[in-house]
């Protein structure tokens, strides 16, 4: 083999390897920021399972927000209407945050509490995210009951 094919076989074998190593990079990068979301009801099942980071959306429970006095925490309850979860958040609400509103919040569970990082709150009480509200009809489906209709009296 002359040194010119040489030169172009390593220069392709390390354009390559370069190429597989940007690759897992871009990877390993997506995947940590891969927040999945979960309803109370899900959470509390143990379907969240290992993640460490999720996603918890829902709606923000009536009088259970409040906010400890000297301090920017903030405790409230997320429910989806069958279940409920404590969530704590250290800092600034956004504006439309409001009792019995739609909100997700990212972050994870920490001795039964989710502890959140960021907390979203979308429009007025009349809009649900998409993905939440898919999530809670699908919860609500499965724990109807089919009632059978009733046969008339003889």
């Amino acid at each position: 083999m002359n040194p010119t094919r040489r030169r172009r076989l390593l220069f392709v074998l390390l354009l390559a390897l370069a190429s597989a190593a940007a690759v897992a990079l871009v990877a390993m990068a997506l995947q940590r920021n891969v927040a999945y979301l979960y309803t109370p009801a899900e959470v509390l099942r143990g379907d969240a399972g290992d993640h460490a980071r999720f996603r918890l959306g829902g709606m923000v429970e009536k009088d259970s927000f409040r906010r400890e006095s000297g301090s920017m925490d903030s405790h409230f309850r997320v429910t989806d209407g069958d279940a409920q979860l404590a969530v704590v958040y250290t800092g600034i609400l956004p504006d439309l945050f409001r009792e019995g509103q739609a909100v997700v919040a990212t972050g994870s569970m920490r001795d039964g509490v989710f502890v959140a990082e960021n907390v979203l709150a979308k429009h007025d009480e009349t809009y649900m995210p998409k993905e939440v509200a898919d999530k809670m009809g699908l919860a609500h489906q499965k724990h109807d009951v089919q009632v059978p209709a009733a046969e008339p009296a003889p």
